[in-house]
């Protein structure tokens, strides 16, 4: 495989490991005031079955965090001493994934281009 192959095939794995992640941080923003609900976290790992050096999520994990007990005992979810398990969701952390994300396929996203448009100039001198 092409040098351009190659930095094609890398960045492209980028982007979707982190479309991923930003799935995932969406699904646990949603899911902040859900009782019971735990934080799901993404894990990247090297894909063996493509080309060195890319990337893909791993299985999809749970934070283990302990849930906060809420004290609300009108709650239907409630025990007997008014207690339910909130959810160990932190908005303030879940913003910051997503912009982490968010700049890391955008990162990808221009080493992508800048490849592109050195296949293309590249391309253009060898027609001269």
């Amino acid at each position: 495989m092409s040098d351009f192959s190659s930095a094609l095939s890398i960045a492209a794995s980028g982007m979707r490991s982190q479309t991923t992640r930003l799935t995932q941080v969406s699904e646990n923003i949603a899911n902040a005031d859900t009782p019971g609900y735990r934080r799901k976290l993404t894990v990247f790992q090297p894909d063996r079955s493509a080309e060195p050096g890319t990337v893909t999520t791993g299985p999809v994990r749970l934070d283990r965090t302990n849930l906060p007990q809420i004290f609300d005992p009108a709650h239907p979810m409630a025990n007997a001493d008014g207690y339910y398990s909130g959810s160990n969701v932190d908005l303030i952390v879940e913003i910051a994934d997503a912009r982490q994300a968010q700049r890391s396929y955008e990162a990808n996203l221009r080493v992508f281009d800048q490849v592109r448009q050195m296949s293309s100039s590249l391309n253009d001198l060898l027609r001269r």
